[in-house]
């Protein structure tokens, strides 16, 4: 499949101020390809066009680092109905994820033309889900992207304790099952800080980012 990106990105070493690479263009699938797969980023922002990010401290989870909790353990243990799921329910994930509730934060950055765009990624095979649920109720998920071998984690969101960290530990045993030995979270959050999650520096990112792709074209 030929993709197309209506955005020239540059080097994402080339960011300007915030880290902002590039202003403007399409959320479609073509673009997002190109972006994810240099370690670009879209945040909206009020007021302005499409913004595009590779900003200079970027989050990530080593799986070597990875920590789950023993609370954590013995939640899960106490609680057999509670099922994991994968890519059954992308788009539920993703508007669930909108209304989460942040801290700092007013409204949402998971706006409508958001969804669209990453549903259509979805339904292209460049996105991934985890779905969390209680008898049969969703509680919690994450959704994220899984381009070149890399997965760059989106957003996560959870209705009930302990939730969200289930989807997490859920998504790191999937994909080291799959040969991935680390993920990219763009931002630390207090979830992800607990398990592992830490910042590294852009250019020990991008050289990750590089010898990912490069494990990945061997193994395809």
């Amino acid at each position: 499949m030929k993709l197309h990106s209506s955005v020239d990105f540059p080097d994402p070493r080339d960011t300007m101020a915030e880290g902002v690479l590039a202003v403007g263009g399409k959320l479609d699938v073509g673009t997002l390809y190109a972006a994810y797969s240099k370690g670009i980023f879209p945040w909206p922002q009020a007021g302005f066009p499409m913004l595009w990010f590779s900003p200079e401290k970027r989050g990530i989870l080593d799986f070597n680092d990875f920590h789950v909790p023993e609370s954590l353990r013995r939640f899960r243990k106490k609680n057999p109905q509670i099922e994991i799921t994968f890519n059954r329910d992308f788009h539920h994930v993703i508007e669930e994820c909108s209304k989460q509730p942040r801290p700092g934060q007013d409204g949402t950055w998971i706006l409508p033309l958001m969804k669209r765009a990453y549903l259509e990624f979805f339904k292209a095979g460049f996105c991934l889900s985890v779905e969390v649920r209680e008898n049969n109720i969703l509680i919690g998920g994450i959704y994220g992207v899984l381009v070149e071998g890399v997965f760059s984690g989106e957003s996560m969101f959870y209705k009930k304790p302990n939730a969200s960290k289930l989807a997490l530990w859920a998504l790191v045993e999937y994909l080291s099952n799959k040969g991935h030995d680390w993920i990219d979270v763009q931002m630390v959050t207090p979830v992800v800080g607990a398990m592992g999650g830490k910042y590294i520096d852009r250019e020990d990112f991008l050289e990750m980012l590089e010898e990912r792709h490069r494990q990945y074209e061997l193994e395809r």
